[in-house]
């Protein structure tokens, strides 16, 4: 049996917690704060701690200096509520500190009680699963993506897909598809791809003789996906005058082949996409408003990579389990080089990545499992981007918190409440710290 104390200003957490750890035949104290846990350091002995990174008087890693000067120093496992942070602890503690990310399961608690919490790589030798054959990643923001698709899929409603560049568009009108209980094929074309006089042929199809070098009859891509899914990418930029056209077919459900009169049936859901925001879709006026609302039924916003950065780690395992495949190598991650991917925010995304991690392959020696990390991870063509803060030597505690509160703040529009649910810290935490800052303007 140990004695554990268990250190989190979240009495929900804390109730639920504390039954667990009792029920897994441990012994365990509270505390609310550094306060209560400082006065229980001086009257007990524990074998573990429990303790919350973000409490109302400070960090707790502010305990480490207690934790230090005592005769047998516990095992400290860190809880924190915001999936980024992981990577933060790591660099600031080191990596003989276990950390848990709220929230937490029955399993996750006796695995760090146990000592047999995973030390491997964090995807270990398990195999990664792909969602619908596709997609790959465990965090919540690919979960409600996961249910989004879901739904859809029962449907034949049209989809937009929104999102930055490289975020896998394409992947994930793939899996729409792949969950869809249809027939016909998937057909992707790409409308920023075409010349105003090709897109026509392209999408509608052309009659023989139509145009100058159209030498035989050919089949749109509205056809060539009967009972199927047709993907537009880049739909915004198809020229404006070609929208009405495209309208038509949406609202119709026929097509004319360019240099034809025909009218022939086609039965298709559309899945497009763009790396354009709604708000610039509006008021750049690229789209027209009636084409989104018919392509739109449906809009699905993919996030980026920085914003999951607990599966890079299932991500680089898996392109790299494809190059081993491919040339017949057996590279391995090490968990320090799976840390350095975590904390990079990836601009280019997923396709970045995928990138980086293929130049790494090249530059590794094929007969052995180490992989050598080029010495840069930047492309040229990244982009300063606005995320959570970025572990860098000689930045203290509190910086690191004050700028993640603000990040997640500004990523829910200024509302404490859902705030303080994502870092995983009571709503009165938070509010502690933001008149610490001088700062209580961000309203709910």
């Amino acid at each position: 049996m140990l004695t554990v104390l268990l250190v989190d200003d979240d009495p929900e957490f804390t109730d639920v917690a504390c039954t667990i750890i009792e029920f897994l035949g441990h012994e365990v104290l509270t505390a609310a704060n550094l306060d209560e846990a400082r006065d229980w350091l001086t009257k007990e002995s524990f074998d573990h701690i429990l303790l919350d990174f973000m409490l109302p008087d400070g960090s707790g890693v502010h305990l480490f200096e207690e934790l230090d000067a005592l005769p047998k120093r516990p095992r400290v496992t860190l809880i924190t509520g915001h999936p980024s942070v992981r990577g933060i602890i790591k660099g600031l503690c080191g990596p003989n500190i276990d950390y848990l990310v709220k929230p937490i399961q029955r399993e996750e608690i006796e695995a760090v009680l146990s000592g047999k919490k995973e030390k491997k790589s964090e995807t270990g030798n398990a195999t990664i699963k792909k969602y619908f054959g596709h997609l790959i990643g465990e965090s919540p923001s690919m979960k409600e993506l996961y249910k989004l698709i879901e739904r859809v899929s029962r449907t034949s409603a049209n989809v937009m897909l929104l999102g930055e560049s490289g975020v896998g568009k394409e992947v994930v009108a793939e899996a729409i598809h792949a969950a869809s209980d249809v027939e016909g094929p998937y057909i992707a074309t790409n409308c920023g791809a075409f010349s105003k006089e090709l897109i026509g042929s392209e999408l509608f199809g052309h009659e023989k003789g139509a145009f100058t070098g159209a030498v035989g009859r050919k089949a749109g891509v509205f056809e060539q996906a009967e009972n199927g899914t047709l993907f537009l990418d880049e739909i915004t930029e198809m020229p404006i005058d070609m929208q009405p056209n495209l309208l038509r077919v949406l609202e119709n459900k026929v097509v004319i082949r360019v240099g034809g009169t025909k009218t022939i049936p086609v039965n298709c859901r559309v899945v497009s996409a763009t790396n354009r925001q709604m708000e610039e879709i509006a008021e750049s006026k690229v789209l027209r408003e009636d084409i989104y609302f018919r392509l739109a039924v449906f809009p699905i916003t993919i996030p980026p990579l920085r914003e999951r950065k607990e599966d890079i780690p299932l991500l680089a395992t898996s392109f790299i389990a494809e190059l081993n495949k491919e040339n017949n190598t057996s590279f391995a991650w090490k968990d320090a080089q799976l840390d350095t991917l975590k904390a990079y925010d990836w601009p280019g995304n997923v396709r970045e990545l995928r990138h980086f991690v293929h130049r790494a392959a090249i530059m590794s020696d094929p007969d052995k499992q180490d992989i050598e990390l080029p010495k840069t991870i930047e492309s040229p063509f990244a982009k300063k981007q606005s995320t959570t803060p970025a572990l860098q030597a000689g930045r203290t505690i509190e910086d690191v918190e004050k700028e993640l509160i603000y990040a997640t703040l500004e990523k829910v529009n200024g509302n404490k409440t859902l705030a303080a649910e994502m870092l995983g810290i009571s709503t009165k935490t938070l509010y502690n710290r933001l008149h610490a800052y001088g700062d209580l303007s961000k309203d709910d």
